[in-house]
């Protein structure tokens, strides 16, 4: 099919599968006039455990509310085309090769990598379509990930823990700091459950940037309760039926998704 050709042949760019940095997707956005700049607001979703999970919140809570929501995610699961959902609809093909074609020839055979370049193509999609929110999940890390070239309504950081250790670092508190990249100065964080070290190292980035933070079991709180969910912040309490998705650990990502869009 003429996705995987064409992903084939941007693989081919760059020798490594991951490369952090954001040099060259900066420079391919530049090319491409910046489309970035140009999506609705954005839900910047940064973590290690229950990303994922956040974003389907969001986007079920948006929608629910009769929002038109673009959500970025990667991995997919059977089609590239999962990653790259445009005002509620999947990219279709034709799309899809639009706008990875644009990027291909804006690029002009540099060498950039097939997240970053895919990366960009999403930013041009969206822009091209109308919506009210983008929900932007980091592929790795966050500091350099390819998507940490906008500045969010707001962002949010999971559970931090060990992971991609050959890129990010065998440290908590080091992956915690890569993560933290994400927070911008003066834009709310959403923080949620952390072990001591990881959330010592977020607190200390968000005073550093006077971003407002807010922390699972300080500034908002969740827990189930007869069946129910009970969601409580500063704005009140509410009374919620259980999240769909399986596990208790998921009311905690649920309440991270309902603390973001409540600030």
């Amino acid at each position: 099919n003429q996705v995987d050709s064409i992903l084939a042949r941007l693989t081919a760019l760059h020798p490594k599968r991951i490369d952090l940095s954001l040099g060259r997707i900066e420079r391919l956005l530049a090319a491409l006039g910046d489309p970035q700049r140009r999506v609705p607001p954005v839900i910047h979703v940064a973590g290690t455990n229950g990303k994922g999970s956040t974003v389907a919140f969001l986007r079920a809570m948006l929608e629910a509310a009769g929002k038109r929501v673009h959500v970025y995610t990667s991995p997919h699961l059977v089609r590239f085309n999962e990653r790259v959902r445009l005002a509620g609809t999947l990219v279709s093909d034709d799309a899809l090769l639009d706008a990875l074609g644009r990027c291909e020839r804006a690029n002009g055979g540099a060498p950039i990598t097939v997240f970053e370049i895919t990366t960009a193509a999403a930013f041009l999609a969206f822009s091209r379509h109308v919506a009210d929110a983008l929900i932007l999940e980091v592929g790795l890390g966050g500091k350099y990930d390819a998507t940490n070239v906008i500045k969010p309504a707001i962002s949010v950081i999971t559970p931090v823990g060990l992971d991609h250790q050959e890129f990010l670092g065998s440290q908590l508190t080091g992956i915690a700091a890569e993560k933290a990249g994400i927070i911008k100065p003066g834009v709310p964080v959403v923080v949620g459950p952390q072990e001591d070290a990881a959330r010592d190292v977020i607190m200390r980035r968000a005073d550093a940037l006077s971003s407002p933070a807010f922390f699972f079991g300080q500034d908002y709180f969740a827990h189930g309760e007869h069946g129910r969910m009970v969601y409580q912040d500063g704005d009140g309490l509410l009374d919620l039926p259980l999240p769909r998705l399986r596990g208790s650990y998921q009311i905690e990502n649920s309440a991270g998704a309902i603390a973001a869009l409540r600030h």
